[in-house]
């Protein structure tokens, strides 16, 4: 369990038409390098309880970026391999947001999780049975690939902002399978009252670890995961045994972190048998082959249109033309951007602004995918 939550301070309702997108100039979403540390910090003095993975520590964000270019190099071995992207405008070169992806969790530190089972007890005497919920702490998501850090400045909200934030890391997992896991996952906030307290470990985690949460939660942000093992029970909880409160709560997702969700829905994810073994907030997992960036992208050509002035990177106006997110070709130069248009038999058109800020040229080939799914497939 390594608390990574997917968001922290998550897009308001993402506006995603094109004439939301028109009215701001064009952002990308590229690998974080090491000049971006001021701005890092910067951001992550906004994240919130919960957002464990990404906190205002100079040195763990200065050993990440380092993780991070090691990956890119080869040079990190599996267990500690992970990538993290921000979002830069590209006029002022602010960073507005990021967002993380983890190789493989578990492999050196322990990656625990409450698993839901459901035991059945039965009397033939009495002719009385009865099936209960349990939970149980649960290493079975070892190996998984994980999508989280997401955080996104809230000033920079709408104009499907946060829509490209989180899923240019679906066309990086696309481009590169070989480098991830055949699963994924994503831990999500659960949900917490409006004193700000959780009623899950309020009645549970509290009582085994005698620390509040945000103690325990900061613990595992920096890797000291032993006591979770050490104090959690060992064998399955009843959850009729717990308040009213907590067995609400097990598996509902935090409000602020629901537009969070549905992108992450809209791509595949689905929740699943495991909860957070702090709040019970929901893991969503997903086969990487069965994500739809996987299933759905397609590599055009570039064809390159309309006037440098286009601050917001979209093609002149198509007919049909809808948002799309495009993506250039390669590793350390991953880039992704969103724009709107509409594929013409084998090319896209970009603006030059576009074609610049990813990095690319006329005939050059690039990912491109609908920014959201068809609407009968839709969440």
């Amino acid at each position: 369990m390594t608390r990574q939550s997917t968001m922290a301070t998550p897009p308001a309702a993402d506006t995603d038409s094109p004439d939301a997108a028109a009215t701001t100039s064009l952002r990308v979403v590229r690998l974080a390098r090491r000049g971006d540390l001021p701005a890092l910090l910067k951001l992550a003095a906004q994240a919130g309880p919960g957002m464990t993975s990404f906190k205002p520590d100079e040195a763990a964000l200065e050993a990440r970026l380092a993780r991070v270019a090691a990956t890119l190099a080869g040079q990190a071995p599996t267990a500690e391999q992970g990538y993290l992207f921000v979002m830069e405008d590209v006029t002022s070169g602010e960073i507005a947001g990021v967002c993380g992806l983890e190789a493989a969790v578990g492999l050196e530190q322990p990656f625990y999780t409450y698993r839901k089972d459901t035991i059945v007890h039965a009397s033939r005497e009495l002719n009385v049975w009865s099936r209960m919920l349990t939970l149980s702490l649960s290493n079975d998501l070892t190996g998984y690939s994980e999508l989280c850090s997401l955080l996104l400045d809230p000033s920079w909200r709408g104009h499907g902002n946060g829509a490209l934030l989180s899923k240019a890391r679906f066309l990086f997992m696309a481009q590169f399978p070989e480098r991830f896991g055949p699963h994924v996952c994503a831990e999500l906030r659960g949900f917490f009252d409006d004193n700000g307290q959780s009623p899950f470990w309020q009645s549970l985690g509290q009582h085994f670890f005698k620390i509040d949460f945000d103690q325990a939660d900061y613990l595992t942000s920096i890797g000291k995961k032993s006591f979770v093992a050490e104090l959690m029970p060992k064998y399955p909880i009843y959850v009729d045994f717990l308040s009213p409160q907590a067995q609400a709560a097990i598996g509902v997702t935090h409000r602020d972190t629901l537009p969070a969700r549905r992108l992450l829905e809209q791509e595949g994810m689905r929740s699943g048998a495991h909860v957070d073994i702090f709040d019970s907030g929901p893991v969503l997992e997903a086969r990487v082959a069965d994500l739809r960036a996987a299933r759905d992208s397609r590599y055009l050509s570039v064809t390159l249109t309309g006037t440098a002035g286009q601050d917001e990177g979209a093609a002149p106006a198509v007919p049909n033309a809808e948002p799309y997110l495009v993506a250039c070709l390669g590793l350390d130069g991953f880039r992704a951007t969103l724009v709107t248009g509409r594929p013409e038999r084998r090319a896209f058109a970009l603006s030059p602004l576009a074609a610049q800020a990813l990095g690319v040229k006329q005939g050059d080939r690039i990912q491109v995918l609908p920014l959201k799914p068809p609407r009968a497939d839709a969440i």
